[in-house]
């Protein structure tokens, strides 16, 4: 297509977050592709469109995490975080409230970018990742392939053989998933505590099983031996991991500007699309300095807008635009379909025999797997609590197959996207974590944990999800590859893609599902 030409016809090169300001007015303001978002849906996005000598912008609220601190680091541990943990904060918002009802986890901290945020909504908070790399810079890494069974019965009209014999292979490959030795799983001290909750379920007649990550094991194996500086054996996860994890940016963000066609805008955060008459797409996007201070409103225009900044910002700036007359054409199951993966956390308390252990890597390896349990499906990750002593706590996140879904609404009073999600939708996850492990607790003579989800003693925190799916619900909100129906050239590629739940972590899905999306697009979207 003519409107389609390389980064060498157009003199565009790479500029990073310090450079931004120096670019040439007419480069920054347009070009024929612009992505929204640097998680796993953008960066797939911005790879292939590079790969096909498109020339693409990218535009990221969060900062490119490339420098480090005064201690010489890039992130903060999760036992002492600092301003580099939260997004704008003034003290950290950790899924753990407590311990033994003491506000001791959660600390004070100076407002700035940081690499975690938790969006609040009423009756439900999301957290996502802030920063080139969206959540795969804050996540445990737990590359999980959902069963093709459940994969079916989510997306009833996308080939599932074709997903699972191509994009599935294609995504775990870019994204550098591996799995642990079991050898040295079963010997090393800082996996006791999944052993121990393996031996607990096991004593429930329950199945474990492995789960691949896209944490280098052969590094964690360095770490442990004392040859690799530590990461996840040094308490490092949910506010970035300084080594040892394949994040985004190091797999497709690295090979997305590599190509030479891509350009990442940091720091600038997307506020409302519109279409201009002659089809093109006309965004604006506020630019903010390290204080949160707007320091620049630009406009940026496109032929062809890629959405990937997850489930909570694509929808909401879909249903703005929709509802504010920006884009009114888009329909109703725009907003619709949203869920929370069946979230819920809990932990048990152990036996004084059955320890855990004072070192726990901070990468989950294994999952207690009841999801073909017909009426009470549960699929539940065995968490690391690294605390650096022992503290007999087996801690959980569980997947369960809520079939609840809420929606997004634009509030004309606030200007706010608002999403009603209720308690009683959340109940429903609880129930199902619950039935799973009152028996583990049975079978074991154990009991849950009360002081770990705040000061009211709650053993269930149900007010929180790490997995935001839906609310552009593909073959609803879009045609069954991404492309938003009632707009042509413009495209969903994120987790707001996914129905509410997909059994699992989500993330491989969404890669996987983009890169198919990508594929069909640039055959026939993008054709001369």
């Amino acid at each position: 297509m003519a409107a389609l030409q390389t980064a060498a016809t157009l003199g565009f090169t790479r500029i990073g977050l310090q450079s931004a300001r120096a670019a040439e007015p007419d480069a920054a303001e347009s070009a024929p592709a612009i992505v929204i978002g640097s998680g796993y849906g953008g960066a797939v996005a911005a790879l292939r469109l590079g790969q096909a000598g498109i020339r693409t912008l990218v535009l990221e609220m969060g900062r490119l995490w490339n420098t480090t601190g005064s201690d010489g680091k890039i992130f903060c541990s999760t036992s002492a975080p600092d301003q580099r943990s939260m997004w704008f904060r003034t003290r950290t918002e950790a899924p753990l409230a407590t311990f033994l009802w003491l506000d001791v986890v959660n600390k004070d901290i100076s407002p700035y970018p940081g690499a975690l945020d938790r969006v609040h909504y009423d009756n439900m908070s999301v957290y996502v990742g802030r920063g080139v790399g969206g959540g795969s810079l804050v996540n445990g890494g737990m590359a999980v392939t959902p069963l093709k069974s459940y994969f079916t019965e989510q997306f009833p009209t996308v080939d599932a053989d074709e997903m699972y014999g191509t994009y599935y292979p294609r995504a775990r490959a870019m994204l550098g998933v591996n799995t642990i030795d079991p050898a040295w799983f079963e010997s090393t001290e800082w996996y006791r505590f999944t052993r121990t909750s393996r031996k607990a379920a096991g004593n429930a007649g329950l199945r474990t099983t492995f789960v691949p990550n896209v944490y280098d094991f052969g590094y964690m194996q360095r770490e442990a031996a004392g040859t690799a500086t530590k990461s996840a054996l040094a308490g490092e996860v949910i506010y970035g991991n300084n080594h040892g994890k394949r994040s985004l940016d190091k797999t497709y963000w690295a090979a997305a500007l590599g190509t030479g066609n891509v350009t990442l805008h940091t720091l600038e955060r997307v506020k409302s699309v519109s279409r201009a008459g002659d089809g093109s797409y006309v965004l604006t996007a506020d630019r903010i300095d390290v204080t949160g201070t707007v320091v620049e409103t630009k406009q940026y225009s496109c032929t062809y807008l890629f959405l990937g900044a997850g489930s909570v910002g694509t929808t909401e700036l879909l249903v703005r635009a929709r509802d504010t007359g920006t884009l009114p054409d888009l329909n109703p199951a725009v907003g619709a379909g949203w869920g929370t993966n069946g979230n819920t956390m809990l932990g048990r308390a152990n036996h004084v025999w059955d320890t855990v252990g004072a070192d726990e890597a901070t990468m989950p390896v294994m999952g207690i797997d009841d999801w073909a349990n017909a009426d009470n499906p549960v699929f539940a990750e065995i968490a690391p609590l690294p605390m650096g002593f022992e503290h007999w706590i087996s801690l959980y996140l569980a997947i369960t197959k809520n079939p609840e879904r809420a929606s997004f609404t634009y509030d004309s009073a606030s200007g706010a996207v608002k999403l009603g999600w209720r308690p009683d939708q959340s109940a429903v996850s609880v129930a199902m974590a619950k039935k799973l492990f009152d028996r583990i607790n049975l079978a074991n003579l154990t009991i849950y944990r009360y002081d770990l989800f705040g000061s009211g003693g709650k053993v269930f925190a149900d007010d929180f999800t790490y997995h935001p799916l839906g609310g552009c619900v593909l073959g609803k909100a879009t045609d069954d590859y991404g492309r938003v129906r009632g707009y042509p050239r413009l495209y969903v590629t994120d987790g707001s893609l996914v129905p509410g739940n997909i059994g699992v972590n989500p993330f491989v899905t969404i890669t996987a599902l983009a890169e198919r999306t990508m594929a069909r697009v640039l055959a026939e979207d993008t054709a001369p």
